[in-house]
């Protein structure tokens, strides 16, 4: 064999074999895993929210209140914002952006009892510009979405409601949208959680994670009807991601993803697929930035949790 069909020879096995990828990146280049900082006495996370036109990203801390900020090609992240007291902020859960780059965050049990805040809007460049206390005493904002009006939209895991925030004439306020008493059964521990728009933009979809439900929430008519998921298994969903018709559902301590096809209307979906996520994590919400999926980390399932604190774009078991 001559020296140039040696090397085509070379070429053709190497071209069969899979590319070499550091265990930390992908092939894209970008990492496999982002690392978030924690605190000395152990941290857990819950939220995450991107900002897809500057390809970063905010998790919500539980242990604290902290917001941490990432970035898409960088492996590392930093603390954006203070927690501990600051804003009035001791914990915070679900986390959003809108399309000028805005950050909200939902406050989980933060207000109750307290008088603190429930909720915070923040610019980018991190100035607040709300902190608000929702309608209600025992009000436990848990996710967030952004409706097709620009408004965002708190989902309350102590009572089937959903709350609306917006910045009406310069001034930031917040109402309760919609409330399903009578028609969502309200059960022990966590109530609605996950939330994102249909396909349509006519709905809000909601998980109802003790229940193992999805709720259709009528953006016109503030009509709540559960959604038609035949016989699919869902309880423990937890954060719920939609691109097109697949939404994807992350059933936190069931340690399963569960994809369904959703109806454009979002009354109806059909499940695809249960796949195992990672045994070793419990895996909260994820959003998709820049043509991946991130997934929380959160460490619920630690006493006493211990790093590394993760966010990872490959949440199934090996």
């Amino acid at each position: 064999m001559n020296r140039t069909s040696a090397v085509l020879a070379a070429l053709a096995v190497a071209a069969t074999l899979p590319l070499a990828v550091p265990p930390s990146a992908t092939a894209s280049g970008r990492p496999g895993t982002y690392e978030l900082q924690g605190d000395p006495g152990g941290s857990k996370f819950e939220g995450i929210g991107t900002d897809e036109r500057r390809g970063t990203f905010y998790v919500s801390e539980v242990t604290g209140g902290e917001i941490h900020r990432g970035w898409a090609g960088t492996a590392r992240t930093e603390q954006w914002l203070a927690g501990d007291g600051t804003d009035g902020r001791f914990t915070a859960r679900g986390i959003t952006t809108d399309a000028a780059g805005r950050v909200y965050v939902a406050g989980g049990p933060n207000g109750i009892g307290t008088g603190r805040p429930d909720l915070w809007v923040y610019s980018p460049r991190g100035e607040l510009l709300a902190a608000l206390r929702a309608p209600g005493d025992d009000v436990f904002l848990n996710d967030v979405a952004i409706g097709p009006d620009g408004a965002a939209y708190f989902t309350n895991s102590n009572a089937p409601q959903v709350y609306r925030v917006s910045s009406e004439g310069g001034s930031w306020g917040v109402t309760r949208w919609a409330d399903a008493t009578g028609v969502v059964e309200q059960q022990a521990g966590f109530n609605l959680g996950g939330i994102v728009v249909s396909a349509d933009r006519s709905a809000l979809v909601v998980a109802q994670g003790n229940a193992g439900a999805l709720w259709h929430f009528d953006l016109r008519t503030r009509v709540v009807s559960r959604v038609d998921t035949g016989n699919a298994v869902l309880t423990d969903a937890d954060g719920l991601v939609r691109q097109g018709s697949r939404l994807a559902v992350v059933r936190n301590f069931a340690r399963m993803l569960a994809t369904l096809e959703l109806r454009a209307d979002g009354r109806a979906a059909r499940l695809v697929s249960q796949q195992a996520t990672d045994p070793a994590r419990v895996l909260t919400t994820a959003k998709v930035l820049r043509g991946r999926t991130l997934y929380v980390d959160s460490k619920f399932d630690e006493a006493v949790a211990a790093g590394p604190y993760e966010v990872v774009t490959d949440p199934l078991a090996r």
